[in-house]
């Protein structure tokens, strides 16, 4: 059989019973939305990050959304983030009118490099977006010192309970910004999302833009509210697996630790891995990508790209950002390639995939 890059049904499966009973218990209750499930999940989120809040929304673009309102940011206002994470940050930018800058990417890590960052500061940047990309935690200290009064926008969507020097992504920027996307590090069984902070007066913004603009039922403080409400179902289901992802984590990083080690191929760059990643996904580099990915292929394991389009190449962006030159982030759109790397994963399925890589066209 196929090996994928993760295995849903091998993941839940592990926690059947217990997310069955949450289910089952929310059902019971009557209550949907936004109610005692959603309260317990923010506040053990909350502890978990190291932030003062967590606010539950209905996934992790809604999150990025609602925190780019919360600080201010509006029409016409420039946005500074990376190009080559997938399109969700500039969807959200994009999406309350406002404009995306691209900052290029260090070489080796992929996060925004500080330098880029700095040259596309203007008189109209009104936050950055950085993303810890694939689990590996961007050079927030760097990237902080220069945005000085710009708010820092945390995209953790795929690093979830990564840390920098002890300090848990998420409560290091203005706003953190996490998805619960089934595939994630902690994934729901559906779209869900939260933003974190310790700004008390950001975070009650942010409640009031998830539901309408309400500072209460029916009354409306905020003209750019939303529904962007987290399920309860969702919540539940999270609460179950929240205590376990320091595990599935350990066994993401240990698996990461043996492709990096056993992978020997001349034309297979293996993923950097710091203290304070996770792994959200094993992500690879080579001259000659599609040429590997046919040959895993063979071997029955799947590989994908993330990502293979850079944002400001996009077909909806290409006319509007065709002056845009980031050579790094280009590079690397050409060359990534995600291995499988997923908790459940057996000793045997990783050496195959070590093999496999190893023994290419030899």
């Amino acid at each position: 059989m196929m090996l994928q890059i993760n295995d849903l049904k091998r993941h839940n499966d592990s926690l059947r019973p217990n997310l069955e009973r949450a289910i089952s218990g929310v059902v019971e209750s009557g209550w949907l939305a936004l109610g005692p499930q959603v309260e317990a999940f923010e506040n053990a989120f909350a502890e978990y990050c190291g932030s003062g809040e967590a606010i539950g929304v209905a996934n992790g673009t809604d999150a990025l959304t609602l925190a780019l309102l919360a600080v201010g940011v509006g029409p016409g206002d420039e946005v500074v983030t990376a190009a080559n994470a997938g399109m969700y940050a500039t969807a959200a930018i994009l999406g309350i009118g406002a404009n995306p800058v691209f900052a290029d990417v260090e070489a080796d890590s992929l996060a925004m490099d500080t330098a880029s960052m700095e040259s596309c500061l203007g008189p109209r940047t009104r936050a950055i977006v950085a993303t810890h990309l694939y689990g590996r935690v961007a050079p927030l200290e760097h990237l902080l010192e220069v945005a000085g009064e710009v708010p820092l926008i945390e995209d953790c969507a795929q690093a979830h309970g990564a840390r920098l020097a002890e300090q848990p992504v998420g409560s290091i920027g203005t706003l953190g910004c996490f998805s619960f996307y089934p595939t994630k590090n902690l994934g729901a069984c559906g779209d869900a999302g939260a933003v974190t902070t310790s700004d008390g007066m950001l975070a009650d913004r942010v409640r009031r833009l998830r539901q309408y603009g309400w500072s209460e039922k029916y009354r409306a403080t905020e003209a750019l509210g939303r529904n962007s409400r987290l399920d309860e179902i969702q919540a539940a289901i999270l609460l179950e697996k929240l205590p376990w992802l320091p595990k599935w984590n350990a066994r993401r990083t240990t698996i990461a630790r043996a492709y990096q080690e056993n992978i020997r191929h001349e034309r297979i760059a293996p993923a950097p891995l710091e203290a304070g990643d996770v792994v959200h996904l094993y992500v690879v580099r080579s001259d000659d990508r599609e040429a590997l990915r046919e040959y895993l292929r063979r071997w029955d394991i799947a590989a994908e790209v993330h990502y293979p389009i850079p944002d400001h190449q996009q077909p909806a962006l290409a006319e509007r950002f065709a002056a845009t030159r980031l050579p790094e982030t280009e590079r690397a759109c050409r060359e990534v390639l995600t291995l499988p790397c997923f908790p459940e994963m057996t000793d045997r399925e990783v050496e195959r995939v070590i093999e496999a890589c190893s023994s290419w066209d030899r």
